[in-house]
């Protein structure tokens, strides 16, 4: 997992600090969508919070993850798709959100559909979030 981290930080150009690489491995080893809490909770003492922000801002700005809105208009952050470039994102698909366990998964394979919106308006972003119960919790 180290060389994956290695390799990402450096195909987009990052230095690779201990900050970054423990926060991204975080991500890899999820497999779900984290808030900031979650990475304070797990980073214990390692890392203060504006470390963990702008940690958080970068892999943002460079498509290394991209953010999932909430319900309660708080921020989660997943991984993107390889194809995903600095300042342009291609997560255009729906986010799942568990109510019994609250783990929120990208369904890749699901799409959003194409929104036609009126003349002189432009779309940057489409987030479509799902919740109900994942397959885990309906075992």
């Amino acid at each position: 997992m180290q060389n994956k981290i290695t390799n990402t930080l450096k195909k987009h150009q990052l230095s690779i600090t201990d900050s970054r690489k423990k926060i991204l491995s975080f991500f890899l080893e999820s497999g779900s969508a984290l808030a900031h809490a979650d990475i304070e909770q797990k980073s214990s003492t390692e890392f203060d919070r504006v470390t963990i922000y702008r940690t958080l801002q970068t892999f943002v700005e460079k498509g290394i993850i991209h953010t999932i809105p909430t319900a309660d208009n708080s921020i989660l952050y997943a991984l993107c798709k390889d194809d995903c470039i600095e300042g342009h994102h291609h997560d255009d698909h729906v986010h799942f959100i568990c109510d019994e366990c609250n783990s929120t998964y990208c369904l890749d394979h699901v799409s959003i559909p194409k929104v036609k919106l009126p003349k002189g308006f432009t779309s940057v972003q489409t987030n479509l979030v799902v919740s109900g119960v994942c397959n885990k919790c309906e075992q």
